[in-house]
């Protein structure tokens, strides 16, 4: 995606009306992560499998969210930052204030990566200046 292409504010994921529940192997499986970490997040309030004795049930609504987690993440949200984009679904305003909070954070995350880059680009520069005068230097003195 481009600097200046419109932002999705979705964290879109094939749909899956094949079937109405996932098992904790079901998304470990697709999403490449550890049941534990499945059960972390279910701990800290992000996802709600429903449960059947010691089995765990994820919903499409569990998917979605653990979909959200797991882009978040990859961006550098923290946990909290995620929670509370993914539950501002719920406020029943046809998901504008969840947008507008993701745009603006996803804005404000770009903000920080590219001073970042910024940095990193100048202390290279400061590294390769510093090689060349050392270069320079060993050289002279072989002469």
């Amino acid at each position: 995606m481009s600097r200046h292409a419109p932002a999705i504010a979705l964290a879109p994921i094939p749909d899956r009306q094949d079937r109405q529940q996932f098992t904790i192997s079901d998304l470990s499986d697709e999403f490449d992560v550890t049941a534990r970490a499945l059960r972390f997040y279910e701990d800290e309030g992000l996802i709600a499998p429903e449960r059947r004795g010691l089995q765990r049930i994820y919903s499409h609504r569990d998917r979605a969210r653990l979909a959200w987690i797991l882009r978040g993440k990859r961006v550098g949200f923290s946990l909290a930052e995620i929670r509370e984009m993914i539950d501002l679904y719920d406020i029943g305003d046809g998901r504008q204030v969840q947008r507008q909070v993701t745009l603006e954070r996803c804005r404000d995350r770009i903000a920080v990566l590219e001073q970042q880059r910024h940095d990193i680009d100048a202390a290279i520069a400061e590294l390769q200046e510093f090689i060349d005068l050392v270069e320079t230097t060993v050289s002279k003195q072989k002469d």
